[in-house]
């Protein structure tokens, strides 16, 4: 069983950033893919950001590209999500996951979740 829980949400003005954090508990953090999703209201979640165990390999969104940065700690059990020149668009409650294994661009295989934060963009 692992546990994870997101922090660093909030309400940022457009072009302003944020930093997520995720910890995680239970398992051999420094093993899995971790990643980032988001749902916007109305909306399914959409992936964001993902990462391999050792950081070697990582993906992103074309919405995100160039604005978020993930990264990890694994002597930390904490991964990162630097958000920088947020848009309105990017309002969505943010969620953490695992897999054990590569990392992949679809939620379906992510085994753990978080319960989210909340990210609110402003214009």
């Amino acid at each position: 069983q692992v546990q994870l829980v997101e922090s660093g949400g909030g309400l940022v003005q457009a072009g302003g950033s944020l930093r997520l954090s995720c910890v995680a508990s239970g398992r051999t953090f420094s093993t899995y893919a971790m990643a980032w999703f988001r749902q916007a209201p109305g909306r399914e979640r959409e992936f964001v950001s993902a990462i391999n165990w050792s950081g070697g390999t990582i993906y992103y969104a074309d919405s995100v590209k160039g604005r978020f940065t993930i990264s990890r700690d694994n002597g930390k059990n904490t991964v990162f999500l630097q958000m920088n020149s947020l848009k309105v668009e990017d309002t969505a409650v943010y969620y953490c996951a695992t897999k054990y294994g590569a990392p992949v661009l679809d939620d379906v295989t992510y085994r753990y979740w978080g319960q989210g934060t909340q990210v609110t963009v402003s214009s």
